[in-house]
């Protein structure tokens, strides 16, 4: 069995709420481990992050309870004694899959029955391991020695974010059994295919290869979900679902769900903004005389930048303007987007803000009737905030909740806080003629891309049990969204940063009194790095106009044409029409849609489609 408390190894910050967060496995060189409940994380090591917009979001899907966003513990100093409180700052994790596998003679067995020890290593956490005692080899007949064991690469999980250790006897033995005899895990062939790995009795001989553990044999193999939740230590009762096979490090195995904000400034006055953003350091707040005592621990502890600038009595004053309902830009709960949209549109945007840099330019000469206003932001922040996972299927929109995939929880109880991370950038925001958007709405190229597109959501959403007549974001959406992804791949050439840390942001909502029309790309690096300035300079009116040429000259034709400008998404029932990964899609990271409803023939004329092109 491990200590208490034994270092494994360093993952990113970024990467505990993108890709290791709680209830995901880390693959490391000699372990996989799982990362436990935020319940169990030391709240006190995790710094908290100011944005109240976001945390109105985030209140709004899991409760009023959610009192802050923090970001996930981490060493201050990378030079520490490995036997020092310090060295055990970080989250907390347990040994998972439970079941290892000798490399030598394949004996299979949980770690914690006392057949494998952990070997430690303080000063090489990645070096940390389990060993077979006294293997005799493959054969049985050899000196005993201390053979490496290595985790069983096979669990069970269902699409209601369960996870659970293989069931081995189970497998072998058809069902349940009263052989408790060990297990050995032996190849048979060259290659490593799934008929080719079996697994053996010691005791009663039968044996039975993995193949069978998959597709619809699976379904037949397996046995039903427990409901195990592992990183919570919990069983559900009655999980309706198919338990599925599915390997170690396979990307099925956990899907977060995040949600994201802009750090902007939503008011003209700046102790208003720092206020608001603020709020939950200020609630309790009875008179001008406790106010003194907060801001000095504020500045203290690096929270809420700026509010020392002020007195107390015109922080006292800004309190009440706000309480009494006064103030102006008042955060909107119910929309990300909306005030982020308002404030990049405003003629004046703010110019000079600790988050928030903006420097207004001309649009490209050859493209002044399509672009009305280019932004160049040389400063902004992001907060991205952790929600749950989902297993198996990747989180899908839908208003209805029935409809929702099962979103696995990040704590037993109700969280009072969920992982965040903040990372700052720069970016370009580009604004585009309504009118002449308006106009190429109405072409009928452009509403018959639109029904084929309408048609293959629908399928699409059908296949999923979900609702068809929703979540679609219309032919806007598709023409600004196949844009952005074009000038990103343009830009990552030029700009210095590789292309998976350029995102976007599309704006192209037009329900309401809303006539959005932008968008937005940025960096967003969890350095220094993303603020070099090399994406600004892009944004100058001689290097966008020379990027867009390119961009719009290059989606013309693809290497995979005729058949990706033929593509069509009512066959199929896909998201994307004349586009694929020679042409128009980007990393997974950098795109909000994951690569979904895409279609370059509503930019340029394609070998296809002629009459339905934005940019002719």
């Amino acid at each position: 069995m491990m200590s208490e408390k034994t270092p494994v190894g360093d993952v990113r910050p970024s990467q505990l709420l993108w890709t290791y967060g709680p209830g995901a496995l880390i693959d490391l060189p000699s372990l996989s481990v799982l990362t436990l409940g935020i319940h169990l994380w030391d709240k006190d090591r995790c710094p908290p992050i100011v944005e109240a917009r976001l945390l109105a979001a985030v209140r709004k899907e899991l409760g009023a309870q959610v009192e802050s966003l923090r970001m996930p513990p981490f060493q201050k100093n990378e030079q520490v004694d490995a036997y020092s409180a310090e060295a055990n700052i970080g989250v907390p994790v347990i040994p998972f899959p439970r079941w290892l596998r000798c490399v030598k003679c394949g004996l299979l067995s949980p770690y914690d029955r006392g057949l494998f020890e952990c070997k430690e290593n303080r000063y090489r956490p990645e070096l940390t391991r389990f060993v077979h005692k006294s293997c005799f080899g493959s054969k049985g007949e050899a000196k005993p020695t201390n053979a490496d064991a290595v985790p069983a690469r096979f669990l069970l999980a269902c699409r209601d974010g369960h996870l659970d250790d293989f069931p081995w006897h189970y497998f072998v033995h058809a069902g349940i059994s009263s052989c408790k005899g060990t297990l050995r895990f032996f190849e048979s062939g060259a290659s490593l295919q799934t008929e080719n790995l079996w697994v053996k009795c010691d005791e009663c001989g039968k044996s039975r290869s993995l193949a069978h553990a998959f597709g619809q044999t699976g379904k037949e193999n397996l046995p039903k979900c427990r409901g195990r939740h592992a990183h919570l230590n919990i069983f559900e009762d009655d999980c309706a679902e198919d338990a599925r096979a599915v390997l170690l490090g396979a990307t099925n195995s956990w899907f977060p769900v995040t949600l994201s904000a802009l750090a902007i400034p939503v008011t003209r006055d700046p102790i208003i903004q720092l206020l608001q953003d603020g709020m939950n350091f200020f609630d309790d707040v009875e008179s001008e005389a406790e106010i003194g005592v907060i801001v000095k621990t504020l500045k203290k502890t690096g929270s809420l930048i700026g509010i020392e600038k002020y007195s107390n009595a015109e922080i006292w004053a800004a309190l009440q303007e706000i309480t009494s309902g006064k103030a102006h830009g008042s955060v909107s709960e119910s929309d990300i987007k909306g005030p982020e949209w308002d404030v990049l549109i405003n003629p004046s945007p703010p110019k000079d803000w600790p988050h928030f840099l903006s420097t207004p330019t001309s649009p490209p000469t050859a493209y002044t009737k399509e672009i009305s206003a280019v932004l160049l932001l040389e400063r902004l922040r992001e907060v991205n905030a952790l929600l749950g996972f989902t297993r198996v299927e990747a989180p899908e929109q839908s208003s209805d909740p029935d409809e929702r995939p099962e979103v696995a929880k990040l704590c037993r109880s109700a969280p009072e806080w969920v992982p965040a991370t903040e990372v700052h950038g720069e970016g370009i925001f580009i604004r585009f003629n309504e009118d002449q958007l308006q106009k190429w709405e109405k072409k009928a190229a452009v509403q018959e891309i639109d029904k084929k597109l309408m048609s293959g959501h629908r399928g699409w959403r059908n296949a999923r049990n979900l609702n068809p007549d929703e979540a679609y974001p219309g032919i806007r959406y598709a023409m600004l969204h196949t844009l952005a992804h074009l000038l990103i791949r343009e830009m990552a050439l030029e700009c210095g940063y590789n292309a998976a840390s350029i995102r976007e942001r599309i704006y192209a909502d037009t329900e309401g009194h809303q006539q959005q029309a932008g968008i937005l790309i940025y960096t967003a690096a969890a350095d220094s790095d993303g603020t070099l300035g090399g994406l600004v300079d892009l944004g100058k009116p001689e290097n966008l106009g020379r990027l867009l040429e390119s961009a719009l000259y290059r989606a013309r034709i693809c290497s995979s044409d005729p058949l990706c400008s033929e593509h069509n998404p009512e066959k199929d029932r896909s998201l994307h029409a004349a586009c694929c990964h020679a042409c128009g899609f980007v990393s997974e990271t950098s795109c909000e849609k994951g690569n979904r409803y895409l279609d370059r023939s509503l930019v340029v004329a394609t070998l296809d489609c002629a009459g339905a092109a934005f940019f002719v």
